[in-house]
């Protein structure tokens, strides 16, 4: 018999799915674990949990992660948030960190939530079709399964009155009848929870077997699931173009020497020696954020972008095109660009660095400097330094962007 471990962030949700999954009949065996999230939220715990685990966190930490025989199997997200423009792709960079590392992802999201305010009529806040293709993109490349469900809610019924939806006080969201055991859980009456439960009793069984990670993307429950996903896809998309959504709305694509000729006023030498890396790529995909320098949603968005219109293959150097993140508006001139900000410069990034400084145990000048609580974590953080010890969209920014760029300063990777 195997050994099961079950991290989560919410008992209640970890809870509902191992009663609900075949986890049950192993719950007595199931050690379950808090997860800490980084050694930025929670530095006095995160330097022990596994190096497995931590492998999945180096980008952000979802809600509950599965693991066999110190295997993880399945990483989980939910959210009862609505899934609008931007919002919708904010927590996808936990669907990547996991399928990155070769382990499937599920998340649940509603398909529409209820919205109230005060000057304007009651509506559904609808979801936005991109999420299902940023999470085909990712099955395509990794053939593992990042599969999308919907969070039960009363829209199917209710779309064209959300006033009458017998869940009105909880924005139409359908929560599970007991709300004491799995409060804020999704109910079991609902097919897409049904095929949720689905999927993971097939990842569960297929570990079992002992079976290849790489069959498992041609389970029918899996292939069901994202032949819906697809489905879904194009009904939502209707006669839309695809590149007049959101966040694709919010790029701008370059030729890259217009880049390299906007880094060089930072750089000391000629533009074309800027980056090799950036400059085999021909094309430029620029993410303008114009707003405060901020993660959420454009942390997540940034990932999904990244999938959408640059990943050819399993790393960031397979891309087609550079990936860049910009904090302002970029007006594209003959041979570079400008980028025009009101709202924040390149020092708000280099203030949010500092910051983490003060997690920072390796500028302890001898053994005596660190306390023995500290010992583990200064161990830690001599191995992945900073890594874990930075916010999350500071991660994020700088795992997927080959470079930022603000209106008075850049910054950028060179390999």
């Amino acid at each position: 018999m195997g050994a099961w471990r079950v991290w989560h962030s919410a008992k209640s949700f970890c809870d509902f799915v191992v009663d609900n999954t075949k986890l049950a009949e192993f719950k007595d065996e199931i050690e379950f674990k808090t997860l800490a999230e980084s050694d930025a939220s929670k530095s006095g715990v995160f330097h022990k949990v596994p190096d497995h685990i931590k492998k999945i966190l180096y980008l952000d930490a979802p809600d509950v992660i599965v693991e066999y025989n110190s295997e993880p199997i399945i990483c989980i997200e939910e959210t009862k948030e609505a899934g609008t423009g931007h919002n919708g792709l904010q927590r996808f960079a936990r669907i990547a960190a996991a399928a990155e590392n070769n382990v499937p992802a599920l998340y649940l999201m509603p398909e529409a939530v209820i919205i109230e305010r005060k000057d304007s009529p009651m509506r559904w806040d609808s979801i936005n079709p991109m999420v299902f293709k940023a999470f085909d993109s990712v099955m395509d490349i990794f053939k593992i399964p990042a599969l999308f469900f919907y969070y039960p809610s009363d829209y199917r019924e209710y779309a064209d009155c959300p006033e009458t939806s017998p869940n009105r006080k909880s924005k139409g969201i359908r929560y599970h009848e007991d709300i004491v055991k799995y409060s804020g859980c999704p109910t079991l009456d609902d097919n897409q929870v049904r095929s949720f439960i689905n999927v993971v009793n097939a990842i569960i069984e297929h570990t079992l077997r002992h079976q290849p990670i790489s069959t498992l993307i041609g389970h029918r429950s899996i292939k069901d699931q994202r032949c819906w996903m697809q489905r879904e896809f194009y009904k939502k998309l209707g006669d839309r173009e695809i590149n007049k959504l959101s966040p694709l709305t919010a790029t701008k694509k370059i030729p890259t020497r217009k880049l390299l000729n906007y880094l060089s006023k930072y750089a000391a030498y000629d533009a074309e020696y800027v980056s090799e890396l950036l400059a085999s790529r021909q094309e430029t995909v620029i993410y303008q954020c114009n707003s405060k320098f901020r993660g959420d949603p454009y942390a997540g968005t940034l990932a999904a972008i990244d999938y959408i219109m640059c990943r050819c293959d399993k790393t960031y150097e397979n891309r087609d095109a550079n990936l860049v993140l910009c904090f302002g508006k970029v007006t594209e001139e003959a041979e570079t660009i400008t980028v025009d900000s009101k709202s924040c410069n390149v020092n708000d990034f280099i203030k949010t660095v500092n910051n983490s400084r003060s997690k920072n145990l390796l500028t302890a000048r001898s053994f005596a400097d660190i306390k023995p609580s500290e010992i583990g974590r200064y161990y830690m953080q001599v191995r992945y330094g900073s890594t874990y010890s930075k916010v999350k969209h500071i991660r994020v920014f700088s795992y997927f962007a080959d470079a930022i760029i603000f209106a008075d300063g850049a910054l950028w990777r060179e390999a």
